[in-house]
């Protein structure tokens, strides 16, 4: 009698710290997913800054067609990348694109002193800026997501339910290089 009371304790601690483990999963699982929409959130808006933005360049600088295409081309990409890698790669040449639009912009110093489009590299300047929050805090719930299913035991449990490292969301190397400031 005492040997069947004692299986049935051991079996029910086994089962609440399995369900324990799974829920702590399910629960990071959900917190990278979150984070991902939060990163999905700014790229949309994102999005819908940067066709005003590259109408507003054109009123001054309808020339620079080049310059034009390669953001439009780049934007399409991103809001098509499926994966975090590959949307990471899109938004590196997005970035980088912009870059050079906002290049394009400074030879022209009417366009610089146009109210427009100050607030809209304002509000570009401030996405970007929640952009790199949203990246962080994505990072961070992947980290600790990754850790979870990583330390064992957690890592027989997540291997038996499918559960698979995520991708960070990382710069590219062209971004990790030091800006150029000329004066």
């Amino acid at each position: 009698m005492n040997i069947g009371l004692i299986l049935l304790i051991i079996i029910a601690v086994l089962v609440v710290w399995a369900i324990a483990i799974y829920n702590g999963l399910i629960r990071l699982k959900n917190r990278v997913d979150e984070a991902w929409s939060d990163i999905d959130v700014q790229l949309k808006r994102r999005y819908d800054l940067i066709p005003n933005l590259v109408n507003t360049v054109k009123g001054y600088a309808s020339h620079e067609k080049e310059v034009f295409e390669k953001v439009t081309e780049a934007r399409t990409k991103a809001m098509g990348a499926g994966t975090a890698q590959d949307k990471a790669q899109a938004e590196n040449v997005l970035s980088g694109a912009l870059k050079s639009l906002f290049a394009v912009a400074e030879a022209y110093p009417d366009l610089k002193a146009n109210q427009n489009f100050l607030e809209l590299q304002r509000e570009l300047t401030d996405t970007e800026d929640k952009i790199q929050a949203a990246r962080r805090f994505y990072n961070g719930n992947v980290r600790d997501f990754n850790i979870k299913i990583e330390v064992f035991p957690n890592n027989i449990f997540a291997g038996i339910l499918n559960f698979t490292k995520r991708e960070f969301f990382e710069a590219n190397e062209t971004e990790k290089n030091a800006i150029e400031v000329k004066f």
